[in-house]
């Protein structure tokens, strides 16, 4: 008897060793029909992933049909009611690299089961679940649920295949929208862009980025491009003038302070920033000057950069078309053509001549 059972349990791991090694043995082919896809965006420095198998229409009737309305009893699994797992094969899942909002629900960074509710009328909801690992929706328990949210579909034009794509995208918002047949379910994501690039400012910068004086200046002109924590910028700015004391660091500052409503600072940063200014830097500051219509103080900055360097053409262009958008067409045609009998680069050559031209003197 013995013998027996030994014997039987001998066979018995052959049979499961034999069966293991033929699936090992199996190549990998193309999944059909429905193959797995991902489609993936980037909101603000955060990244929303859905994975899913994209099913086709082929001249079913989808919507009530293939796709019931409202919460529908599954055959396998658990048995149980469920929501549409909204695509086909493994759950559909969605990953968010930070904590986000999904139609104004918050949601904290993660994986998650993607589902919908579709209702008669094009009323619908979507579902979040914490339980991202089970088969479709054969298995949903409703206690997994992160979120619900209700959501409106629209109508679009006929779409074989399904599809996850991301439009109307801003610089902290996307709508998430599954297109099938010729419905869309739209998902309104959101990002917190501005607190997440700050707060991942501050971990780069305990890493190899806070050894470069340019880590701490592009921290510091991200708050102030974005007008936020002038604070934290100024003190990011002052790291970065520590270790390059520069017409690209004080500039910065300046502006955080004047930001601040700090006038008086301001002016006088600025000032030890035109001091060390280079020829390029100067000249760049004068034409923001003038972009911003500030045309006497840019001409004045386009003067500073002729005394500085009076043998670079470029600087006497530059001072002409400080003139000429200022409307005085005289000093203009005398600074353009001072540039052009200097023998100017041909770009710089070019745009004299092209403003001696309108301006009726060649």
């Amino acid at each position: 008897m013995k013998r027996l059972l030994a014997t039987r349990s001998l066979q018995l791991m052959l049979i499961t060793l034999v069966s293991l090694a033929a699936k090992a043995q199996q190549i990998t082919t193309p999944r059909t029909p429905s193959p797995a896809a991902t489609v993936s965006q980037t909101i603000g420095i955060s990244t929303v992933t859905i994975n899913y198998s994209r099913p086709s229409v082929k001249g079913r009737e989808i919507w009530g049909k293939l796709v019931p309305y409202g919460w529908n009893v599954q055959p396998f699994g658990a048995g149980n009611s469920a929501p549409w797992r909204a695509g086909a094969n493994e759950n559909t899942t969605i990953k968010f690299s930070h904590d986000a909002k999904v139609e104004g629900k918050d949601v904290p960074a993660g994986i998650y089961g993607l589902t919908f509710v579709i209702n008669p009328d094009n009323s619908g909801e979507v579902i979040l679940s914490k339980d991202y690992r089970s088969w479709g929706s054969f298995f949903y328990d409703s206690k997994n649920d992160l979120m619900r949210a209700k959501i409106q579909l629209r109508t679009i034009p006929m779409t074989e295949l399904l599809t996850y794509d991301f439009i109307n995208t801003t610089k902290t918002s996307a709508e998430l929208v599954l297109n099938w047949e010729k419905k869309q379910f739209p998902v309104k994501i959101e990002f917190a862009v501005d607190d997440i690039v700050m707060a991942n400012a501050a971990e780069e910068l305990k890493g190899p980025v806070g050894f470069s004086w340019q880590g701490y200046a592009s921290a510091a002109n991200y708050a102030l491009q974005n007008k936020i924590n002038y604070e934290q910028a100024l003190k990011w700015i002052d790291q970065a003038i520590a270790q390059n004391n520069s017409f690209a660091t004080l500039s910065v500052k300046s502006n955080i302070l004047k930001a601040m409503g700090k006038t008086a600072d301001a002016d006088s940063m600025m000032n030890q920033a035109i001091a060390i200014s280079t020829e390029n830097e100067l000249n760049t500051y004068a034409y923001q000057l003038m972009q911003a219509g500030q045309q006497d103080k840019a001409i004045e900055m386009f003067i500073l950069n002729t005394k500085r360097f009076p043998k670079s053409p470029n600087v006497w262009d530059s001072l002409g078309e400080g003139y000429a958008t200022k409307g005085d067409k005289k000093n203009a045609i005398i600074n353009f053509k001072k540039s052009i009998s200097m023998n100017p680069p041909a770009n710089v050559r070019a745009n004299s001549e092209k403003f001696l031209k309108q301006l009726g003197a060649m």
